[in-house]
């Protein structure tokens, strides 16, 4: 909290627990959606894959943007993009205008990441891990809110807009806050002269794109991809397959928030004691993949609401930040590059993911947690190919 960038980072977080609800926002209301525009579910995962699209239109260029021109520009423009789609969203008559702002809604995310990762390892050089992994304990605090406010409005009978509304008000707060506060130097030369850069990064042998930058734009989307399925397909699961009812079939997005937060605590803990990230993505890829698996074999209540933390806690609870933090030791220079670059793989999982389950809905809700059972077994083989490949080429890497 002594650092000047506190405040700083501080409002970038509450960017990001609006994100956590604009992320989910569109299949907690997807019955009330899908009747407003006269089509199902399927028709409403359509317009949740054009957030995919809008993150793979502007990321990678607004992360080399980022790097030339600063991180504050491109943190202001997401957030004004950001409150364009929840507008656009309740004032869209069908699915054709909401895919065009769904498409907004992945340019905002885009933007915010290509404008807060790289500011929050260059305001805490030494805690880079920890700090990107805290961002998904405001992703998921929003996560966690989020069914409940819905459950809240569906229970009494109100207006679905509400959960919007709520978006739209804490982003123009926010807003006017972060316009005012200063963002840390992102060139090295700058940081040097603040004393900020006190990341030190020694190799025992280079790194190769062929082995490495492919795993890691492979880990990307499969990654994204193992909690992004979840995220929009549990509370249907529940509801379907399972046979739970409306209310605890919302909660289970709650438990899995919750096992997100957990996990994000958790993890910062460990890394402080000296546990490294390669450790921790290939311990939670193995959860991941084991939990997936029962969670489609065995669909009862009590596995489903466990499933439910045990996802939340190894998928979404900031694995995919943690391979982020040892992309951007690998590859160090450059750090809003490597953002685009590892994140745009993730959107493509964000278009194409939505697209193949809103397909495979049609026929069989149970297949889709099946299929990310599939995706959990690739990313923990990812994880372990990262792991060994980040032990044989970093020597030390001091956060």
């Amino acid at each position: 909290m002594k650092n000047k960038y506190f405040p700083t980072v501080l409002s970038l977080y509450i960017n990001y627990f609006v994100h956590g609800m604009g992320v989910i926002i569109l299949s907690q209301n997807m019955d009330a959606l899908a009747t407003k525009w006269s089509t199902n579910s399927a028709g409403v995962a359509w317009v949740i894959s054009a957030l995919g699209i809008g993150r793979l239109i502007v990321l990678l260029v607004s992360g080399k943007l980022s790097d030339k021109f600063g991180r504050k520009p491109f943190v202001i423009l997401g957030m004004i993009t950001y409150l364009a789609y929840f507008v656009g969203i309740l004032l869209s008559p069908n699915i054709q205008i909401a895919f065009v702002f769904g498409i907004l809604a992945g340019i905002a995310n885009s933007f915010l990441d290509a404008g807060t990762y790289p500011a929050l390892m260059e305001s805490y050089p030494k805690a880079k891990g920890t700090m990107n992994v805290l961002i998904k304990a405001f992703i998921s605090g929003g996560q966690f809110l989020l069914p409940l406010i819905v459950a809240f409005i569906v229970s009494n009978n109100m207006w679905y807009g509400y959960s919007f509304i709520l978006c739209i008000v804490i982003l123009v707060i926010n807003g006017i806050f972060i316009a005012k506060v200063p963002f840390p130097p992102h060139t090295a030369e700058e940081a040097a002269k603040e004393g900020l850069e006190a990341s030190v990064i020694e190799f025992k042998k280079q790194p190769k794109w062929y082995i490495d930058g492919i795993v890691f734009v492979v880990y990307g989307y499969i990654s994204q991809a193992t909690f992004y399925l979840v995220s929009q397909w549990l509370t249907k699961y529940g509801l379907s397959v399972v046979q739970m009812g409306e209310l605890a079939s919302r909660s289970l997005m709650s438990y899995y928030s919750v096992g997100s937060l957990a996990c994000v605590f958790i993890s910062s803990f460990l890394q402080q004691k000296g546990v490294k990230p390669r450790a921790l993505i290939v311990v939670y890829t193995f959860i991941s993949m084991i939990t997936l698996g029962a969670v489609y074999l065995f669909p009862s209540p009590t596995v489903t609401s466990i499933g439910a933390f045990a996802i939340g806690f190894s998928a979404a609870g900031g694995v995919m930040q943690l391979g982020l933090t040892l992309m951007s030791e690998i590859y160090p220079y450059g750090k809003g590059t490597v953002t685009g670059i590892f994140y745009t793989s993730g959107s493509i999982a964000s278009f194409t993911i939505p697209v193949i389950t809103g397909i495979m809905s049609t026929t069989s809700i149970a297949s889709i947690m099946g299929f990310d059972a599939v995706i959990a077994v690739i990313g923990f083989v990812c994880g372990i190919i990262i792991a060994i490949r980040h032990k044989q080429i970093v020597k030390e890497a001091t956060r």
